[in-house]
């Protein structure tokens, strides 16, 4: 329900951005910033919106700031998942995973973990394995394989872009890996390879029962 939430709202937000071209008036990127300047834009009488086009767009706000407390809604009760399941706290032991990875990753895999093979298994279904191409007896990578949750999957790959932006300030054995891979590779790239890091983490803490230890780059131990 979240997802679908989020989707609607993020379809709504452009809605409301091409509107506001059509008047001539350009809002940067990103929800937040719609929602500060659009108030701004309704007490403007100057700015040449008809009234009609007035009362639509304060329905329009009206609506996005209904999406949003749904959204929130749907936050709290997976804080409240999260901070009540061991499994979802064992999971928020890895880098890049947070409340709603867990959860997410719960209900998808679960009990079900059992069925994948390994670690890459877990990360080839949830299309987390970089397809490769040889020429001349050199691989390429070509991007990601669209298997598995899509949702889960995005979910992931938005986690292992957080991990690489801190990779900078942090010296556990994760982050000199991510530096390393940054290094070596263009950054869509290489964040793949630590959603497929991530992937294959939770699958050990998922099969193990054990948290992931930081200092060692591995689970810890028991």
């Amino acid at each position: 329900m979240r997802s679908l939430t989020v989707e609607r709202r993020t379809v709504q937000v452009n809605q409301v951005r091409g509107l506001l071209l059509e008047y001539g008036i350009e809002i940067p990127q990103g929800r937040a910033t719609l929602m500060r300047c659009l108030p701004e834009i309704l007490e403007d009488a100057e700015n040449g919106l008809s009234e009609r086009f007035r009362a639509e767009l304060n329905r329009l706000l009206e609506e996005l700031r209904h999406l949003d407390a749904q959204v929130a809604h749907f936050d709290t009760q997976i804080q409240v998942i999260a901070q009540s399941d061991e499994t979802a706290q064992r999971l928020m032991t890895i880098p890049g995973i947070g409340a709603l990875i867990a959860t997410a990753l719960m209900a998808a895999v679960g009990e079900d973990v059992g069925l994948f093979r390994n670690g890459r298994a877990l990360a080839a279904w949830l299309g987390l394995v970089p397809r490769q191409h040889s020429t001349g007896g050199r691989e390429r990578l070509l991007g990601i394989s669209k298997r598995g949750d899509v949702y889960l999957r995005q979910l992931i790959i938005h986690g292992a872009r957080a991990v690489m932006r801190w990779v900078k300030r942090k010296e556990d054995a994760t982050s000199r890996w991510a530096r390393a891979l940054k290094s070596r590779r263009p950054t869509n790239v290489a964040a793949v390879a630590m959603a497929n890091k991530i992937a294959r983490m939770a699958y050990a803490v998922m099969r193990t029962g054990k948290p992931y230890d930081a200092t060692l780059g591995a689970l810890a131990k028991g």
